[in-house]
């Protein structure tokens, strides 16, 4: 099934890029690795070629590509395990957020700084006990004289202690409806009163984070878009979190091993049937893509590619338990890494509950 025509060279040039890198033994391919696989060398080179940022503005750093096109790119990525974490957040969602809301002197800030991988970003989301209800936001922005300072905590942040920069939903007012009076900013991360503190995860590995915001000072123009507006806004940026194939591909290093495998103990109609799933997912991926081109917000199709996508990641594991011997589904293996990794593909970007209620309130289509 053929996804994309529109430029086969992207495809070509990715492939390239990373096949020379893995021959090298540059990096390890590895599943998740748009999270755990953290080298800023391969974003550095990324950047060079115009592959971060690549659909914003040529005067922000960007290539005024397309977002089909972008996926093309992201897709090449995560199928080869490649190392992507440094610029994913902030290629992802905070670009496109601080496009479609920020201030030109904001955009003109942060994105040049983005395309070029020199800021790195993290999310300022989650917090302790609100789950995945991000209205139970209790980090507060109070005004001061050129801005804002910022007191709270956040939880579950992934490369916080690498980051540059983080993105943080702060609640700027207190009102009945706890999805009013909600704000975005942008923070420097060396800013005082910032403390990051690891959560090393049943992995061993550490890319969560705590964060403590102790009376940080946010200058004004670093908010997002409009005061009071941030629920709306990050409901926007929420398609382009959950709307990519990282919500398909998690698995994909994994899903290539047991194709591969000598000893392979599953029917022609399993095969098929994970294929098959994999093909509609990647042109749900497509639609989302398209939607973004013509200036829309697909939040109900990004909110079911990522419930059936995560669904097909987990079973691609599953599948991996009965096709794989034991000596491959070992501590260090593919299958391990993703296992590991499966109990976060429904938590983040929104559990399922969510997701449901989301698509729940699709509106009827004439």
């Amino acid at each position: 099934m053929v996804i994309t025509q529109v430029s086969g060279t992207l495809r070509d040039d990715v492939r390239d890029l990373t096949r020379r890198w893995r021959d090298e033994g540059r990096f390890v391919p590895r599943c998740d690795s748009w999270v755990r696989s953290f080298d800023l060398a391969f974003s550095k080179e990324l950047a060079d070629r115009g592959l971060i940022g690549m659909t914003w503005p040529t005067e922000f750093g960007g290539a005024a590509r397309t977002n089909v096109e972008r996926l093309e790119v992201t897709e090449e990525l995560l199928r080869a395990g490649a190392p992507v974490a440094a610029h994913w957040i902030a290629d992802r969602q905070i670009g496109p957020a601080i496009l479609r809301h920020g201030s030109r002197a904001l955009q003109q800030e942060i994105l040049p700084g983005i395309a070029s991988a020199d800021y790195l970003f993290c999310l300022g989301m989650s917090e302790p006990e609100a789950g995945s209800d991000l209205a139970s936001v209790r980090t507060f922005a109070t005004r001061v004289d050129g801005g804002w300072t910022i007191k709270g905590r956040k939880i579950w942040t992934s490369g916080a202690h690498r980051a540059t920069h983080a993105y943080v939903l702060a609640r700027t007012e207190r009102c009945e409806k706890k999805h009013k009076g909600l704000s975005e900013f942008v923070v420097d991360m060396d800013s005082p009163g910032i403390e990051v503190s690891p959560i090393v995860d049943m992995s061993g590995e550490h890319h969560f984070n705590e964060v403590l915001f102790d009376n940080v000072f946010v200058p004004s123009h670093r908010l997002i878009g409009t005061e009071g507006n941030g629920w709306r806004q990050v409901v926007e940026q929420l398609s382009f979190e959950r709307g990519g194939p990282e919500r398909v591909l998690s698995t994909y290093p994994l899903l290539v091993e047991i194709l591969a495998s000598p000893e392979l103990g599953l029917s022609r109609e399993e095969l098929g049937r994970i294929v098959a799933r994999l093909a509609v997912l990647r042109r749900l991926c497509r639609l989302v893509a398209q939607e973004l081109d013509r200036g829309c917000a697909p939040m109900q199709e990004a909110a079911t590619l990522k419930l059936l996508g995560n669904t097909f990641e987990r079973d691609v594991i599953e599948l991996a338990r009965s096709a794989l011997s034991a000596r491959d589904r070992g501590l260090g293996s593919s299958f391990a890494q993703a296992l590991l990794a499966s109990p976060g593909f429904s938590i983040r970007g929104g559990a399922a509950d969510v997701l449901l209620s989301i698509i729940a309130k699709q509106e009827a289509q004439p």
